[in-house]
């Protein structure tokens, strides 16, 4: 196959829209309905996601982790990896992208991780399980959209809003911390989280190889 081509590999539709796995060249890459989602060609931004998390905790581990989407597996593999994490459980609405890890060919980014008994996939919608969890959790990784002000389905927007951060904020301990991925900085969502009652509002940035940098956006529930 050429390397410059893209192969299809599966391709559903499902209750928000379609969602393809693409082979090009070595990268597999995830289509969220017709947008360009992420792709296995680096993966530094969602290792930042999840260490800046960890070091913005109290204490030296022991700490349970919430990832907001599975996406090609990054962010899992490499907190699968870190013993701080005490648990690690995934929420991920798109049974394929699931499918594509347990017996596709992203398991070889996350094979090592889905075989931790820490880790924990739960099939079901962010919003939803925010609201009806019945436990907390010491860090929120949330890389479900390419950002605050680019969401992948309209639905998302509610996650953003003061409304969605609070729901945030009451699903972490005490101290906890909430990092969200972005494909670029967003001063407007610094002051929603602020206004959400979180503190310590700061700003990583991820270089790229063009255009503007990647961001981790990190905010702190006050004890």
């Amino acid at each position: 196959m050429d390397g410059d081509s893209a192969l299809v590999l599966d391709r559903r539709t499902g209750p928000h829209g379609e969602v393809a796995l693409r082979r090009q060249g070595h990268l597999l890459q995830i289509i969220a309905n017709g947008c360009f989602l992420m792709d296995t060609s680096d993966g530094r931004s969602e290792r930042l996601l999840v260490d800046a998390a960890r070091d913005a905790l109290p204490g030296a581990g022991g700490h349970s982790l919430l990832l907001g989407g599975l996406g090609v597996g990054f962010s899992l593999a490499h907190a699968a990896a870190d013993p701080a994490w005490r648990s690690v459980t995934v929420v991920e609405r798109e049974a394929a992208i699931i499918d594509w890890h347990r017996a596709g060919p992203l398991a070889e980014v996350s094979a090592t991780a889905l075989a931790d008994p820490r880790t924990e996939i739960l099939h079901t919608d962010l919003l939803t399980h925010l609201r009806t969890a019945d436990r907390s959790y010491d860090a929120l990784c949330l890389d479900i959209d390419n950002g605050p002000d680019w969401t992948v389905t309209e639905d998302n927007d509610g996650l953003y809003t003061p409304q969605g951060l609070a729901l945030c904020r009451a699903r972490l301990a005490p101290s906890g911390v909430l990092a969200v991925w972005s494909a670029r900085p967003s001063p407007d969502f610094e002051g929603t989280l602020r206004n959400s009652g979180f503190q310590g509002v700061r700003t990583h940035e991820i270089p790229v190889a063009r255009g503007v940098p990647d961001v981790v956006h990190l905010a702190i529930r006050a004890g």
